[in-house]
Protein backbone atom coordinates (compact mmCIF):
# COMPACT_ATOMS: atom_id res chain seq x y z
CA UNK A 1 0.00 0.00 0.00
CA UNK A 2 1.28 3.28 -0.94
CA UNK A 3 1.24 6.42 1.82
CA UNK A 4 1.62 9.42 -0.15
CA UNK A 5 2.82 11.52 3.06
CA UNK A 6 5.15 8.63 4.39
CA UNK A 7 6.94 8.35 0.72
CA UNK A 8 7.08 12.05 0.47
CA UNK A 9 9.03 12.33 3.65
CA UNK A 10 11.25 9.09 2.65
CA UNK A 11 12.36 11.03 -0.92
CA UNK A 12 13.19 14.06 0.69
CA UNK A 13 15.80 11.90 3.47
CA UNK A 14 17.16 9.80 0.83
CA UNK A 15 20.19 8.26 2.13
CA UNK A 16 23.21 5.88 0.60
CA UNK A 17 21.75 3.40 2.94
CA UNK A 18 18.48 3.31 0.84
CA UNK A 19 20.75 3.00 -2.35
CA UNK A 20 22.75 0.18 -0.80
CA UNK A 21 19.40 -1.48 -0.09
CA UNK A 22 17.94 -1.02 -4.18
CA UNK A 23 21.02 -2.13 -5.52
CA UNK A 24 21.11 -5.31 -2.81
CA UNK A 25 17.19 -5.84 -4.54
CA UNK A 26 18.82 -5.58 -8.24
CA UNK A 27 21.20 -8.12 -7.51
CA UNK A 28 18.91 -10.56 -6.21
CA UNK A 29 16.80 -9.99 -9.68
CA UNK A 30 19.51 -10.21 -11.82
CA UNK A 31 20.22 -13.72 -9.56
CA UNK A 32 16.90 -14.22 -10.36
CA UNK A 33 16.64 -13.94 -14.00
CA UNK A 34 20.04 -16.12 -14.05
CA UNK A 35 18.64 -19.30 -12.48
CA UNK A 36 15.23 -18.88 -14.95
CA UNK A 37 17.84 -18.84 -17.79
CA UNK A 38 19.82 -21.74 -16.63
CA UNK A 39 16.30 -23.43 -16.54
CA UNK A 40 15.89 -22.55 -20.09
CA UNK A 41 19.53 -23.42 -20.86
CA UNK A 42 19.07 -27.23 -19.35
CA UNK A 43 16.33 -27.90 -21.27
CA UNK A 44 17.99 -26.50 -24.36
CA UNK A 45 15.39 -23.87 -25.32
CA UNK A 46 16.09 -20.76 -24.17
CA UNK A 47 13.61 -17.73 -25.02
CA UNK A 48 12.67 -18.15 -27.88
CA UNK A 49 12.93 -21.98 -29.28
CA UNK A 50 10.33 -23.79 -30.34
CA UNK A 51 7.72 -25.34 -28.00
CA UNK A 52 5.99 -27.51 -30.66
CA UNK A 53 7.52 -30.16 -32.98
CA UNK A 54 7.81 -30.01 -36.71
CA UNK A 55 3.91 -31.52 -36.81
CA UNK A 56 2.77 -28.63 -34.33
CA UNK A 57 2.29 -30.72 -31.21
CA UNK A 58 3.97 -29.95 -27.70
CA UNK A 59 7.06 -31.47 -27.47
CA UNK A 60 7.60 -34.21 -25.63
CA UNK A 61 11.11 -34.07 -25.07
CA UNK A 62 10.99 -30.80 -22.79
CA UNK A 63 9.37 -29.40 -19.56
CA UNK A 64 6.74 -27.27 -20.99
CA UNK A 65 5.14 -26.35 -17.62
CA UNK A 66 8.64 -25.56 -16.21
CA UNK A 67 9.63 -23.84 -19.76
CA UNK A 68 6.59 -21.54 -19.66
CA UNK A 69 6.84 -20.68 -16.18
CA UNK A 70 11.25 -19.33 -15.93
CA UNK A 71 10.04 -17.42 -19.48
CA UNK A 72 7.11 -15.84 -17.66
CA UNK A 73 9.01 -15.39 -14.38
CA UNK A 74 11.87 -13.89 -16.44
CA UNK A 75 9.37 -11.41 -18.80
CA UNK A 76 8.28 -9.89 -15.01
CA UNK A 77 11.54 -9.40 -13.51
CA UNK A 78 12.89 -8.04 -16.64
CA UNK A 79 10.57 -5.17 -15.52
CA UNK A 80 11.19 -5.44 -11.99
CA UNK A 81 14.77 -5.27 -13.16
CA UNK A 82 13.79 -1.93 -15.07
CA UNK A 83 12.21 -0.22 -12.45
CA UNK A 84 14.63 -0.84 -9.72
CA UNK A 85 17.19 0.82 -12.17
CA UNK A 86 15.31 3.76 -12.31
CA UNK A 87 14.61 3.88 -8.74
CA UNK A 88 18.45 4.00 -8.10
CA UNK A 89 19.14 6.32 -11.00
CA UNK A 90 17.16 8.70 -9.50
CA UNK A 91 18.24 7.89 -5.79
CA UNK A 92 21.65 8.70 -6.68
CA UNK A 93 20.43 11.72 -8.53
CA UNK A 94 18.76 12.81 -5.52
CA UNK A 95 21.33 12.04 -3.24
CA UNK A 96 24.39 14.26 -5.03
CA UNK A 97 21.98 17.05 -5.56
CA UNK A 98 21.86 17.15 -1.97
CA UNK A 99 25.41 16.83 -1.58
CA UNK A 100 26.11 19.71 -3.93
CA UNK A 101 23.25 21.82 -2.09
CA UNK A 102 24.89 21.19 0.88
CA UNK A 103 28.40 22.02 -0.28
CA UNK A 104 27.34 25.14 -1.88
CA UNK A 105 25.62 26.44 1.08
CA UNK A 106 28.69 25.83 3.18
CA UNK A 107 31.23 27.59 1.20
CA UNK A 108 28.59 30.40 0.85
CA UNK A 109 28.45 30.50 4.50
CA UNK A 110 32.11 30.48 4.80
CA UNK A 111 32.93 33.03 1.98
CA UNK A 112 29.75 35.60 4.31
CA UNK A 113 32.17 34.58 7.62
CA UNK A 114 35.53 35.88 5.41
CA UNK A 115 33.30 38.94 4.15
CA UNK A 116 32.22 39.89 7.35
CA UNK A 117 35.40 39.61 9.16
CA UNK A 118 37.19 41.32 7.23
CA UNK A 119 35.05 44.18 6.94
CA UNK A 120 35.28 44.15 11.05
CA UNK A 121 38.86 44.28 10.88
CA UNK A 122 40.65 47.42 10.29
CA UNK A 123 43.02 48.10 8.06
CA UNK A 124 46.38 47.47 8.36
CA UNK A 125 49.11 50.35 8.38
CA UNK A 126 52.34 48.19 8.28
CA UNK A 127 53.82 44.73 7.23
CA UNK A 128 56.30 42.45 9.03
CA UNK A 129 59.06 41.93 6.08
CA UNK A 130 61.70 39.76 7.63
CA UNK A 131 61.79 38.68 11.39
CA UNK A 132 65.34 37.21 12.26
CA UNK A 133 65.66 33.96 14.42
CA UNK A 134 65.92 33.81 17.89
CA UNK A 135 65.09 37.78 18.06
CA UNK A 136 62.11 38.85 20.78
CA UNK A 137 59.94 39.27 17.53
CA UNK A 138 60.71 35.66 16.73
CA UNK A 139 59.84 34.94 20.56
CA UNK A 140 56.61 36.45 20.29
CA UNK A 141 55.36 34.39 17.45
CA UNK A 142 55.83 37.49 15.01
CA UNK A 143 55.59 36.41 11.59
CA UNK A 144 56.92 37.57 8.08
CA UNK A 145 53.59 38.31 5.55
CA UNK A 146 51.82 39.89 8.77
CA UNK A 147 50.16 42.42 8.72
CA UNK A 148 50.57 45.20 11.74
CA UNK A 149 46.82 46.90 13.09
CA UNK A 150 48.13 47.89 16.37
CA UNK A 151 51.69 48.04 17.73
CA UNK A 152 51.55 49.26 21.26
CA UNK A 153 49.74 52.69 21.27
CA UNK A 154 50.31 53.05 17.44
CA UNK A 155 47.00 51.69 15.41
CA UNK A 156 45.02 52.36 11.98
CA UNK A 157 43.34 55.77 13.09
CA UNK A 158 47.04 57.57 14.41
CA UNK A 159 49.72 55.85 12.53
CA UNK A 160 51.69 58.53 10.59
CA UNK A 161 55.06 57.07 9.44
CA UNK A 162 57.42 53.89 11.47
CA UNK A 163 59.01 56.51 13.51
CA UNK A 164 55.32 56.46 15.41
CA UNK A 165 56.62 53.03 15.99
CA UNK A 166 60.30 53.76 16.25
CA UNK A 167 59.28 55.60 19.60
CA UNK A 168 57.35 53.42 21.06
CA UNK A 169 59.60 50.31 20.81
CA UNK A 170 62.34 52.99 22.38
CA UNK A 171 60.20 53.70 25.20
CA UNK A 172 59.15 50.52 26.15
CA UNK A 173 61.97 48.72 26.34
CA UNK A 174 61.90 45.64 28.71
CA UNK A 175 58.07 46.12 28.93
CA UNK A 176 55.55 44.13 27.10
CA UNK A 177 53.88 45.75 23.89
CA UNK A 178 50.16 44.00 22.68
CA UNK A 179 50.73 43.86 19.21
CA UNK A 180 47.74 43.10 16.99
CA UNK A 181 47.99 41.67 13.15
CA UNK A 182 46.29 40.42 10.22
CA UNK A 183 47.57 36.71 9.55
CA UNK A 184 45.69 34.67 6.79
CA UNK A 185 42.63 36.53 7.22
CA UNK A 186 42.27 36.33 10.46
CA UNK A 187 43.43 38.67 13.69
CA UNK A 188 46.30 37.41 15.73
CA UNK A 189 47.18 39.10 18.89
CA UNK A 190 50.73 38.78 20.83
CA UNK A 191 52.29 40.31 23.64
CA UNK A 192 56.17 41.53 22.54
CA UNK A 193 58.75 43.05 24.65
CA UNK A 194 61.88 45.04 23.08
CA UNK A 195 64.41 43.83 24.57
CA UNK A 196 68.99 43.72 23.95
CA UNK A 197 69.68 40.25 22.23
CA UNK A 198 72.27 39.25 20.29
CA UNK A 199 71.76 40.60 17.16
CA UNK A 200 70.80 44.52 16.30
CA UNK A 201 67.75 46.64 17.31
CA UNK A 202 65.35 45.78 20.55
CA UNK A 203 62.97 43.73 18.31
CA UNK A 204 64.40 41.61 15.41
CA UNK A 205 62.45 42.49 12.48
CA UNK A 206 61.84 44.69 9.91
CA UNK A 207 58.55 46.27 9.45
CA UNK A 208 57.49 48.58 6.35
CA UNK A 209 54.62 50.70 5.65
CA UNK A 210 51.27 49.71 3.73
CA UNK A 211 50.78 51.58 0.97
CA UNK A 212 47.15 52.91 1.19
Amino acid sequence: MKMTGENGSGDSEMTMDDVTLLIKKKDEIEEQIKAYYDVLEDQGVGVEGPLVDGDGFPRADINLYQIRTARHNISCLQNDHKAIMADIEEALHKLHAREKAKREHDESEAQEEAMEQQVALPRPFARVDAVTEGSPASGAGLRVGDEVIEFGSVNTENFQNLQNIASVVQHSEGKPLRVSVIRAGQKAQMSLTPQRWAGRGLLGCNIVPVQR
